[in-house]
């Protein structure tokens, strides 16, 4: 053999040894196609891997892999759908609007933001990965507030009526936690009617036999909750949607309730637990602010500045805070006033605006901060605490009235939004 042909035999050995040891894996892959986006494998997995810690750590059982494999990917293609169309709203979440959202989860666990960083990476997180999980759910949250509120109505006749109800019980209203499970029907023809009833019957019987209701509602339940094992939290019956009111309100912890057919399939409700509630009084804040919303000509950094420059006059007494909000708020309703927000309950500000309020005493300045609506700077006035008014009755029917139909809006228009919707799984 010539020392050509030896050289191309050993080169082509080499080859072979090569592909032998190492071929190529992929990275990744993609799992569903919708519309125009993707869910990755790797997203599939991290979920899993994240909810299975979070399992672990809090004791609860999970269904088989396979199961919660079904609920994870139906979730994120309702999460891919959500972002596509905060995207086509233009709707971004700015690097200041994150750290600011950041900065307040950390208050509210009365640690700093270098406290929360090095908790989530004791967990074994990424904190660059958590700060996007939190500026991906911060979008989600926004564009579903966006979509959904638009579909509400609420009457004067469904406020007034409420509230002689709230008066009539003397605001001593039972609350309910409530757990959930939806098996779905898919087409409403009699036989897949049917095909359900039996699945919601043997679901039933499952539970009265003893089984965890947080297990079977992660491997069974088709509901919105299903990921959060069904759990609605503490509900008050006007909060509720409609069916759910219907079915608990004479309902007692451990009560079982269902099957109970509707439009979207049949559901099954236990009631948790139950407490009363009673409200007396309220803590108004009274305040004033200017507001000044960053656009193409006016920069994150320059509206941050400018308020700082205003509040400096003010201190020095150069400058009055009133004529500056007339003159220069983006705040429509309140600069005519001087910035003057009037007497408030905090809760109905937006979470920014509402710790920094919290942080004051009367009189007293704020350093400027950012929230959903843009770069503040507030003033509170006088804080009091006063009996419940047929205002604050009002009010209160009003967010209760708003809450239920938002939970109905919220489901209605995910389903919607999947049935206008390309999805194909990838094998």
């Amino acid at each position: 053999m010539t020392l050509r042909n030896l050289f191309f035999s050993a080169m082509a050995g080499l080859v072979m040894a090569g592909s032998a040891v190492a071929e190529p894996q992929p990275l990744d892959r993609i799992a569903v196609l919708v519309n125009d986006g993707v869910v990755l494998e790797s997203e599939i997995t991290s979920r899993m891997a994240n909810i299975k810690a979070s399992a672990i750590k809090s004791g609860q059982a999970l269904p088989s892999d396979a199961a919660l494999r079904v609920q994870i990917t139906d979730r994120l293609i309702n999460e891919s759908l959500q972002l596509q169309m905060a995207e086509r709203m233009g709707m971004v979440i700015s690097d200041i609007q994150l750290d600011q959202t950041l900065e307040n989860m950390a208050r509210e666990q009365n640690i700093t933001l270098a406290d929360l960083k090095a908790k989530v990476e004791a967990d074994g997180e990424n904190y660059a990965q958590y700060r996007e999980s939190v500026r991906r759910e911060i979008i989600l949250g926004q564009v579903q507030r966006v979509q959904v509120q638009r579909r509400i109505q609420v009457s004067p006749q469904e406020i007034e009526t409420l509230v002689k109800m709230i008066e009539d019980q003397g605001l001593k209203e039972a609350e309910f936690k409530i757990g959930h499970i939806l098996i779905e029907v898919t087409n409403n023809d009699a036989k897949s009617v049917e095909k359900a009833r039996g699945q919601a019957e043997k679901v039933l019987g499952l539970l009265e036999g003893g089984a965890d209701f947080a297990k079977t509602a992660i491997s069974a339940s088709a509901g919105p909750k299903a990921l959060e094992g069904g759990d609605w939290g503490w509900m008050n019956i006007n909060a509720m949607p409609t069916l759910f009111a219907e079915l608990v309100r004479s309902g007692k912890k451990g009560d079982i309730i269902g099957p109970v057919k509707s439009a979207a399939g049949f559901h099954i409700i236990k009631v948790e637990d139950t407490r009363g509630q009673q409200t007396q009084e309220v803590q108004e804040l009274h305040s004033r602010h200017i507001l000044l919303k960053p656009s193409p000509i006016l920069s994150e950094d320059m509206a941050q500045k400018m308020l700082a420059d205003w509040m400096a006059q003010v201190r020095s007494g150069d400058a009055d805070f009133a004529e500056l909000a007339k003159e220069h708020s983006d705040d429509p309703g309140s600069a005519i006033k001087g910035g003057d927000l009037g007497w408030a309950d905090p809760s109905i500000y937006v979470p920014a605006f509402e710790s920094a309020l919290a942080n004051l005493k009367p009189g007293e300045y704020s350093q400027p901060f950012r929230s959903t609506h843009g770069w503040h700077v507030v003033q509170l006035l006088e804080r009091r605490t006063t009996d419940t008014t047929q205002q604050m009755n009002s009010d209160r029917a009003y967010q209760l009235i708003f809450r239920r139909k938002f939970n109905e809006q919220a489901t209605a228009w995910q389903q919607e939004m999947r049935a206008k919707a390309y999805i194909e799984m990838v094998e």
